[in-house]
């Protein structure tokens, strides 16, 4: 069986983002971001899943297509926890890796629309 890249960087990612967000909670006491931060970057994991068993390639866009939503807004998440504190690196691998993920699902979008949609 093949491996799937995308698969496995995206549930590599949520395991990341759900150790972060039980960290800002049980740690920070940061309840708000942190909720926001593990329902949108848990998200785009489930999303690409799903996309691995649609029936059309109209549907496996919009799976992707959710999980590219989902994704940019983690970033958001991520940009903002990272400026609020200034001075940590904290959430910078994980900046890298959500940007990372954006590029791969624009690509994979572009490619896809390209060839089955033109």
């Amino acid at each position: 069986m093949k491996k799937n890249i995308l698969k496995e960087k995206t549930f590599q990612f949520s395991l990341e983002i759900f150790k972060t967000a039980k960290y800002l909670m049980d740690v920070k006491k940061e309840f708000i971001i942190s909720r926001q931060l593990l329902r949108s970057g848990t998200s785009i994991g489930a999303n690409v899943e799903e996309s691995q068993e649609v029936l059309t390639k109209k549907e496996f866009i919009y799976k992707l297509t959710i999980a590219l939503r989902e994704a940019k807004e983690t970033h958001y998440w991520l940009r903002l926890l990272n400026a609020l504190e200034k001075e940590s690196t904290t959430y910078t691998s994980l900046l890298q890796s959500c940007e990372e993920i954006i590029k791969i699902l624009n690509s994979i979008i572009i490619t896809t629309k390209k060839r089955y949609l033109s």
